[in-house]
């Protein structure tokens, strides 16, 4: 899991990272430092001193957003074998206990090569989210799936596991041109990958995992002008990306299913 990192050193919980790689031997953490001016770059490296061998450090010199840092990071993590990639957000706003769980259903799912966490508030399960945030993320994702050709209840949800393919290789190979919601112009790149080896139906391709649990973590670097500057990035990407609706229709929209989410 790549786990983009900028100025980080007040909100980053060390002591989980070890936690869960000292219980889940078979995953590894590659933390990517996006140019910080604090001292995470030092926490990174005590992290990494403590981490059995299962964490890494990707240091860039500058900082290049979020985008190129989760970009940066998969590709290294890919020339390293891995067989699933993905990348969660450094503030453990989803807690690192999915890793296993979107690894399950990897497992279990040989078409699915994406699973996206869904921060659905639904009855039993602690999203907690603040409510502005959560009427300007139901307008985007409506906005998002009209120009993907798909329902996709939650695209900004800092939590996905790609399985390693050269179509997921292929996705990440050229820096985006998304700033702040490259996570949509990264679907649309594998829509077109996909559509392109006529191998997978986008319905099977990606699985949307609701998450049980949620929490907005203050310190977030995300403000609420920047959900205004995303309608026009979005915008942007209908307008490279025009022939995805046209080749995937929208699909009558059909709610993930708890039950099933979790029984992984």
């Amino acid at each position: 899991m790549v786990i983009p990192c900028y100025n980080e050193a007040l909100r980053l919980d060390a002591a989980a990272f070890v936690r869960f790689v000292e219980s889940n031997p078979t995953c590894r953490l590659l933390f990517v430092n996006d140019g910080s001016t604090d001292n995470t770059i030092d926490l990174l490296h005590d992290l990494c001193r403590h981490g059995h061998q299962r964490i890494d450090i990707l240091d860039l010199p500058c900082n290049g957003g979020k985008a190129e840092a989760v970009r940066r990071g998969v590709l290294s993590a890919l020339d390293g074998g891995a067989a699933y990639v993905g990348f969660l957000d450094a503030d453990l706003a989803t807690p690192l206990s999915v890793i296993p769980q979107f690894c399950d259903i990897l497992n279990r799912r040989v078409p699915c090569q994406l699973v996206i966490g869904c921060r659905l508030p639904l009855l039993g399960h602690s999203i907690e989210r603040r409510y502005y945030r959560q009427v300007l993320g139901k307008a985007f994702c409506w906005a998002a799936s009209r120009v993907l050709g798909l329902t996709i209840h939650d695209t900004q949800c800092g939590a996905k596991l790609f399985r390693a393919s050269a179509e997921c290789r292929r996705a990440f190979a050229t820096p985006f041109a998304s700033r702040w919601i490259f996570d949509v112009e990264l679907i649309a790149r594998l829509l077109r990958l996909w559509r392109e080896a006529k191998q997978l139906e986008p319905r099977q391709a990606i699985f949307e995992y609701v998450l049980e649990e949620w929490r907005e973590v203050r310190g977030s670097k995300l403000r609420s002008t920047d959900f205004l500057r995303a309608f026009f990035e979005i915008a942007g990407i209908a307008w490279s990306a025009g022939a995805v609706p046209e080749l995937f229709p929208m699909s009558p929209e059909v709610k993930p299913r708890p039950d099933e989410s979790k029984a992984a």
